[in-house]
């Protein structure tokens, strides 16, 4: 009575063929669009952009706008898509303005530096 197991367990039979598995390959670590060098596709430089946070008009909620980019309107949409999956938030294009859901000013500048961005500037 003392050897036998309290309770049965169905895997216990399965613990020998472990040993003959085969080793599991390594797991592929995905680059960061925003922050890997390739990401500017034509190696192009941006002047500067204005980074700055509002919440009026928009019920207390938080956005971060980026603004004097000087992009293209294909441009645009890119950025956002890209900034969008990089910060992990929602966001939307208006007028001249990349526009993201939640307070992104101290994450967002490492991420438009590593797209091309010169002079980022963040104000309140």
């Amino acid at each position: 009575m003392a050897d036998e197991p309290r309770f049965n367990n169905p895997f216990a039979s399965l613990g020998p063929l472990k040993e003959r598995l085969p080793p599991a390959p390594e797991p592929a670590v995905p680059a960061t669009p925003a922050l890997s060098p390739a990401t500017s596709k034509t190696g192009k430089t941006y002047a500067r952009a204005v980074v700055r946070m509002e919440r009026s008009g928009r019920g207390g909620k938080e956005v971060t706008v980026v603004e004097q980019l000087d992009l293209a309107a294909a441009e645009r949409e890119e950025w956002l898509k890209t900034l969008k999956a990089s910060l992990g938030c929602g966001g939307v294009v208006e007028g001249d303005n990349l526009m993201l859901q939640g307070d992104h000013r101290k994450r967002l500048p490492k991420i438009l530096t590593a797209r091309g961005v010169k002079k980022i500037i963040t104000s309140n």
